[in-house]
This record gives structure tokens, C-alpha cells and sequence, in this order.
């Protein structure tokens, strides 16, 4: 029997793990028969960790020990704009690592995203162990087409943390169409339109037979559902302002509530024409009283708040088009992918926008984790194997004189790929350059990614200009870089893999797994729950009924209760034809290094930004 290799969508607000054996894909559920479990992380007083639906819960009482949306902040920098958005809306404390990384602090403890990413990840591994009966050790995990090198390095340090050998870092958009079209023959050109919790991608691809190639892809790693969601809460939060003059948004848990309750009402604008939030105790007054808030909300004013971010969106499906030399037209098919995509504005947008109707036989929460799945079972043997092309989503460009950067493999070419340019010293009788790589599409240094520097020296000194230095960029099926500088007249060469970038180096991450600390997670065993339909084998694409929100476990349901430390939180759902009541009642509570250098090579401190002692030679091979 071949070996067992699971596909996991590891999302921002939710993570889907997927297993084909003998030629059926089966989307493995929890113990609590939920296909899905949030991308949540709480830490208990006792050290113990809980991940899942059960963990989000805690989000109201607890929420500085509560890492919710994780992926939007692995593999970034802490001076980074993205990180300094995050410190103003979440409850947990986000700290500066000593390389200039993000670290999370719960309970006096430090957390790097990997770590927080890989407790996601245990939980998969463990839900897949339960399914099977036997050790999982081999898993594909999606991520993001737009991520770039320091966050595919974070993911894959993640699943390393986590206990699994990942066989690849597969982008989100091109595991959607391998669910899509495995070996259906199909001869296609598709549109992904993949619009996440946090991060937004299209990617355009043929498929011939079973050969997928990207043929272009662009995104956003910052717009996604949250960003759907902030914009209701916003609004709650300016009614509550208004009504009362206190801004709610400086509470951490009234802040929680009110971003629970616009979560919901969104998810229920998906199924009903408008939605009454309706919270009893968004906080205490100085005299004891419940400061509640009701809000009617309908469609047609929740598309007027996010239209914006729905023509973003648009922005960036017309760059990939224009990169794939292609228009709408030319597309046999659009696939939804992400929750959101449930929304009836997104679909109808996307409709307008494409000139045809979106495929709906496609289950958007679970399409990604399936083609993860596929093409896992594809690597180890167990399924026929299928070609995919993809490409390299950004520009990888070296630092030069003068602040610039100069492109050395540009965006949307196939990847693996190897090139190289040729560079020359800015001085005479220069002994050492430093090298300097980014990842962006723009001609300013300061403007792109910066995902490291290391230094080159042992060359023959010259004058300027008459030392020349070959720098070959290699990007592999992953999209992990490997750079080598090398002396065109002695040979003398000098190459690293740029494994800095997540903030963890070799020593750290070896560190990390010996103690284990994705052990932390305390997975629910079957005594109390109740397994739902999740054990069948489901076929790829499901029959369209899915494509309405609930609140509750089953349609009809009329309440969900999830306790926590005897205390309830309870959404209550009554139907009224056209018309929800979504009811928040929860009680109040009380709130309760050195830069890494390896010999000179990469140092992603971000601390020393001095101008590159290279210029470009005009001149390729």
C-alpha cells in the first residue's frame, strides 16, 4: 500500500484536510463532524492548547490568549504596514522578534507564527491519524498564489514544526482547478477567483488533460473576508458611538463581540435578504446598566459598504488577464474558491466581471484541501500523476546602486526556473559586495519585499567595471529561492538558500521540535461528540447545497451553544421569512535575540539597508 499523504488548506479563518485512497477523495470532518475546523489557537492557564471552532468560542472571554487570522501575518517583517494594521485590531500582543520577525505573547510565553501555524497544522495531523489508524507523516499544503518567499518558507517551517514532511508548497488557485478538472480530460482555460479569510488571488490557467499550467496569477495578500467583516463591525461600532459617545472599539471584548456579531450577520446576509443584530451587552455602563445595540442590516447596504473592496478585487483579475494575454471571453469556466465567495454581491460581481455564471457543483470551503490531496496521493504513488505548471508570482530582483532594483526573474514564469545576470563593482579595488534580494514588481529597492542580503568576497580585485560577478537565481516547484554569486574570472562562488526569512533558523527550529510544541494541542476524542455525515467518501464536486451559510449544526437549527467554563455564549436564530435575528448574549467578563547571521549570509534584520556595491552589466545568460 502506498504511503499516506494528506492535502491541507491551511486558510486564515479556516483549515480543510483532505486524503484520496483508491481513487476517491474524502474531506476528513472532526470528531464533532465538522469538515472545516477555524484556523483558531487558544492557550489554557494549564499550558495546554485548543484549536478549532471550540478555541474560536473562547474569542469573547479570552481574547488575548485567543491567535485568530495567523496567516496574515506569517512571513512578514514587524515594521512591516500589514503587522502595524494587525497591532490595531486584535486582542493578542503581537512583540518584535529579535531579527525583526513577529512574535505573538500569550501568557508570558513567545510565539513565532510558524509555531502558531504548525498547532493548526497538528490538529490536521491528528484528525487525519484518527480517520486512518495510522501515523501521518506526509502532507501537500496550499498557500496563497501572491505569498511570497518568506511566507512559503514560514508555511513549509510550519508543517516541519508540526510533524510532517511537506512534499510541496502548492498555490491555493491551482489546487482549486486540479479538483477541478483531474482526470476529466478536460481542455479548458479557467479563471480561479480565490478570495479567502485574509488574502485575495486570481490565477488564469489551461488545462489540457491532466496538464495544469498557470499561465498567469496576481493577487493580494492583505484583502479577504476579515476585511468584508471589519467594514459591518465598523458600522456597529459607529451606531454604538453614536448612541452612547464611548467608542467600543477600545475594549478588547466588546471589540470581540462586536466582530462576532458582524461575522454572523454577513454569513446570514448570504441566506436572507436582510439580518437584525441584535447584542444585549456590547458593554457596562459607570452605573451597572447593559449597553446593548440593535441593528438592521440588508444587502443592499452591506454591498454599498464593501463595494470597494470587491472592485479591488476586480483590479487585480484584470492584471492577470492582461499578463495571460487573455480577456473574459477567452475563459471556458470561473471557479469560486473561499467562504466568502458564498456572499450573493461576490457572485453576482463575479458574474458581471466574467461574462458568465461562476461554477457552483464546486464546494468553495473544501475544493483547495481536495486538489492538496490529489496531488499528494500523486507524490507518493497512489494516484496517476499529473503535470503542473506554475509560475513565480512577483519579481525576484537584485539590489543596485543608486536604490534601485533590478529584475532577475520577472513575474508569471514558470517555475522551477533558473537565470542569471551579470553585475559588476561600483569601486576599484572593491573586496566584498553585498547582495541584496527583493521580491516585488517595483524598480525602487525600498518599495518590494526585501527577503535577504549576504555578503561576497574572495573575488580578484579590479578596477571598477572589470570585475564582473554572475548572480543566478533558482526557484524551485515550491517557490523557495536559492541565489549563487560567483566570480567570472576565478570561479570563486558563494550560494545560500534563503532560509532566514521566516525569523527561525536551523538551530531554532530544530530547537522547537524537540520540544515539541505542537504536542500542546489536545485534539477532542470521540466520548461527547457526535460524529456528523463527514466518514463517507464525497465525490470532487458536491451537488450545490451547500452554498448557504448556517448558524446552526443543521438547517432549522435554532440555537448554537458553546460553553466555556460554564459560562454561554448563545446565538439565537429565528426565522422570520425574508428576515434573521441574530442575538449576542454573552456574560461580561474581567480582562484578565540578536540579528540572526549565518557567516555574513542573509541577514533579514532589515537593520542595515545600505546602498548594494553592484551595478548591472547589460548583459543575460
Amino acid at each position: 500500500m502506498a504511503e499516506i499523504a494528506v492535502g491541507i488548506d491551511l486558510g486564515t479563518s479556516n483549515t480543510c484536510v483532505s486524503l484520496m485512497r483508491d481513487g476517491k477523495v474524502q474531506v476528513l470532518d472532526n470528531v464533532f463532524g465538522e469538515r472545516t475546523s477555524a484556523s483558531v489557537v487558544h492557550f489554557h492557564e494549564d499550558g495546554s492548547v485548543e484549536v478549532g471552532n471550540s478555541a474560536k468560542a473562547k474569542v469573547i472571554h479570552a481574547p488575548a490568549q485567543t491567535v485568530s487570522s495567523a496567516k496574515r501575518l506569517i512571513g512578514r517583517y514587524y515594521f512591516s504596514e500589514e503587522v502595524k494594521k494587525a497591532q490595531a485590531i486584535y486582542a493578542y500582543e503581537i512583540v518584535e522578534a529579535p531579527n525583526h520577525g513577529v512574535r505573538i505573547e500569550i501568557r508570558g510565553e513567545e510565539f513565532s507564527l510558524p509555531e502558531i501555524s504548525a498547532m493548526v497544522l497538528r490538529e490536521m495531523k491528528q484528525i487525519a491519524e484518527r480517520h486512518t489508524g495510522e501515523k501521518v507523516t506526509k502532507a501537500v499544503i496550499t498557500v496563497p498564489a501572491y505569498f511570497n518567499d518568506n511566507q512559503r518558507q514560514a508555511t513549509k517551517d510550519a508543517g516541519r514544526i508540526a510533524g510532517l514532511e511537506v512534499l510541496r508548497i502548492l498555490n491555493e488557485p491551482t489546487a482549486a482547478a486540479l479538483a477541478y478538472g483531474f482526470g476529466m480530460g478536460l481542455n479548458q482555460r479557467v479563471a480561479v477567483y480565490d478570495l479567502g479569510g485574509g488574502t485575495f488571488d486570481i490565477s488564469v490557467l489551461e488545462i489540457g488533460k491532466d496538464i495544469f499550467e498557470v499561465l498567469a496569477t496576481c493577487g493580494d495578500t492583505f484583502l479577504g473576508g476579515d476585511d468584508f467583516d471589519d467594514r459591518v463591525m465598523d458600522l456597529l461600532a459607529d451606531e454604538f458611538v453614536a448612541k452612547y459617545g464611548i467608542n467600543p472599539r477600545n475594549d478588547v471584548y466588546a471589540y470581540e463581540r462586536l466582530k462576532l456579531a458582524a461575522e454572523n450577520a454577513k454569513k446570514q446576509l448570504s441566506v436572507d435578504e436582510q439580518v437584525l443584530v441584535s447584542i444585549e451587552e456590547v458593554m457596562v455602563g459607570k452605573d451597572g446598566a447593559p449597553m446593548g445595540l440593535e441593528r438592521t442590516i440588508s444587502r443592499e447596504e452591506f454591498a454599498q459598504l464593501t463595494q470597494d473592496l470587491i472592485m479591488r478585487t476586480f483590479k487585480v483579475c484584470d492584471e492577470a488577464l492582461q499578463q495571460s494575454d487573455l480577456t473574459v471571453r477567452d475563459l471556458d469556466g470561473v471557479i469560486l474558491v473561499g467562504g466568502p465567495t458564498r456572499l450573493p454581491i461576490i457572485r453576482e460581481a463575479v458574474t458581471h466581471y466574467f461574462q458568465q455564471e461562476p461554477r457552483v457543483d464546486v464546494d468553495p470551503d473544501e475544493v483547495v484541501s481536495m486538489g492538496a490531496a490529489i496531488h499528494a496521493a500523486s507524490l507518493v504513488g497512489e494516484a496517476q500523476d499529473s503535470m503542473l505548471l506554475d509560475v513565480t508570482p512577483l519579481d525576484l530582483r537584485i539590489g543596485v546602486a543608486g536604490g534601485l532594483a533590478e529584475p532577475v526573474i520577472e513575474r508569471n514564469t514558470p517555475v522551477p526556473i533558473e537565470q542569471t545576470r551579470t553585475f559588476t563593482t561600483v569601486q576599484d579595488h572593491q573586496e566584498s559586495v553585498r547582495i541584496k534580494v527583493y521580491q516585488g514588481d517595483h524598480r525602487q529597492a525600498e518599495e518590494n519585499a526585501l527577503l535577504g542580503q549576504f555578503e561576497f568576497s574572495g573575488f580578484e580585485k579590479g578596477l571598477r567595471a572589470d570585475v564582473k560577478i554572475d548572480v543566478t537565481f533558482e526557484i524551485d516547484a515550491d517557490g523557495i529561492v536559492n541565489v549563487t554569486a560567483s566570480d567570472q574570472a576565478t570561479g570563486q562562488a558563494a550560494s545560500t538558500q534563503i532560509t532566514l526569512s521566516s525569523g527561525l533558523d536551523e538551530d531554532q527550529i530544530e530547537q522547537i521540535v524537540e520540544q515539541d510544541v505542537a504536542g500542546r494541542v489536545e485534539t477532542a476524542t470521540s466520548a461527547g461528540a457526535t460524529k456528523g455525515a463527514g466518514d463517507g467518501d464525497v465525490p470532487i464536486f458536491d451537488d450545490g447545497q451547500n452554498d448557504l451559510i448556517d448558524l446552526g449544526d443543521a438547517e432549522g437549527a435554532d440555537e448554537l451553544e458553546l460553553l466555556e467554563d460554564d459560562e454561554l455564549i448563545r446565538l439565537s436564530v429565528e426565522a422570520d421569512d425574508a428576515n434573521q435575528d441574530i442575538t449576542l448574549d454573552c456574560p461580561v467578563t474581567e480582562a484578565a535575540n540578536d540579528d540572526l547571521e549565518d557567516d555574513g549570509f542573509f541577514d533579514t534584520s532589515g537593520g542595515d539597508l545600505s546602498e548594494p556595491e553592484i551595478e548591472l552589466i547589460d548583459e543575460e545568460k
